[in-house]
């Protein structure tokens, strides 16, 4: 069975918001994946990039790590609106 994709055949919603809240933070790839590492999430810089360039699937373990990491709601990192 198919993955679902956008109409724009994006296969996440977060990809643009994650990488604008990884930059306004200051934050690498590889330095927000150490960041998760340390909260106990096993994400590295290769999944981070591809969340960013919506080449990949995002859990919702990974959107409640990302929510967490940059103090955002989940419906934020999903639609852009707390």
């Amino acid at each position: 069975m198919p993955k679902p994709c956008s109409e724009t055949g994006e296969k996440n919603l977060i990809g643009s918001r994650l990488a604008v809240l990884r930059k306004k933070a200051g934050l690498s790839q590889r330095l927000l994946a150490y960041k998760l590492q340390l909260a106990g999430y096993d994400m590295d810089k290769n999944v981070i990039t591809r969340i960013e360039k919506n080449k990949r699937y995002v859990t919702d373990i990974e959107i409640k790590a990302l929510s967490e990491i940059f103090v955002v709601s989940y419906k934020f990192l999903i639609d852009g609106q707390d």
